[in-house]
């Protein structure tokens, strides 16, 4: 009986292991081998299939990959081959397929569930009211709006574009702290010229101030003057005019937001609000 007990025990053991190796095969997304290929730099794994995305790691060349399909996105020439394929890991990052030797063609990512959230029409989007200007502001760069917020040609335009000559200064408009420094671009780089193809704000800056304001800079060419967490004073250079991101020609486009961080629902039109601030762009 002890013996037929201890027998019962073992069967029932080794399936309970072949079912967790089962549910573990299953859990696990098919894989193809691939090796980073980027000769004496590192290789950047972003969190989407584009230059822009952010960056969550970096593998030595040389390094062994997991890879499980591959999508368009921005294309770049590397060690390996010029693509606009991007490689999803089985971590859920990608890494740009023109840095990975592999023997096997990847099989295309299935397109992604049609999203369930429902959408605001840009054109419906009521910006919030009660920003007041607290402390002394000034206009950005010399000059007058040209590009208007928000237009019937133009609705997602969340803000207004000033025509100002490459490197103008661009000013912080009032006292605050900066909150943002980033490279926003489709395109290979932000300190080279945009074009209306790219995607993106190219290099902009956003600062924080009083009164749960925040100030958008876009296009600047090159990277920002500033720091993320530096406090900057009223009419203190922040960066440079440029065309980076998308972009048709040397411009600042500017925009002002009602609380942070600033999204589209939260955009309010730079004209009004600066011109009650005494420092008029328009």
């Amino acid at each position: 009986m002890r013996r037929r007990l201890t027998v019962l025990c073992l069967i029932a053991a080794a399936t309970a292991a072949l079912l967790a190796l089962d549910q573990a095969a299953l859990a696990a997304p098919a894989s193809l081998p691939g090796t980073v290929s980027s000769g004496k730099v590192k290789l950047t794994v972003r969190s989407g299939p584009t230059a822009a995305s952010a960056p969550v790691g970096t593998l030595r060349n040389g390094a062994k990959l997991a890879l499980v399909c591959s999508v368009q996105g921005t294309r770049t020439k590397g060690r390996v081959r010029t693509t606009d394929r991007w490689d999803r890991l089985t971590s859920g990052a990608y890494v740009s397929d023109a840095y990975v030797s592999r023997r096997k063609p990847l099989p295309a990512c299935p397109a992604p569930a049609p999203s369930v959230t429902p959408t605001v029409s840009p054109s419906v989007i009521a910006p919030p009211t009660g920003a007041v200007p607290v402390g002394a502001w000034v206009a950005p760069v010399p000059g007058k709006g040209t590009s208007g917020f928000r237009t019937v040609s133009r609705p997602t335009h969340d803000g207004i574009d000033i025509m100002a000559a490459r490197e103008t200064p661009i000013l912080a408009t009032a006292a605050g702290t900066v909150i943002t420094v980033v490279c926003n671009t489709s395109g290979p780089s932000c300190d080279v010229d945009g074009s209306p193809a790219v995607k993106g704000c190219g290099w902009y800056v956003e600062i924080h101030h009083a009164g749960d304001v925040v100030t958008r800079y876009c296009h600047m060419v090159r990277q920002p003057d500033v720091t993320v967490g530096q406090q900057v004073t009223a009419g203190q250079p922040i960066g440079s005019v440029g065309t980076s991101g998308n972009s048709s020609g040397p411009h600042l486009h500017f925009e002002v937001h009602y609380g942070r961080p600033a999204t589209r629902l939260n955009a309010i039109d730079p004209v009004p609000f600066m011109r009650t601030a005494a420092a008029p762009v328009a």
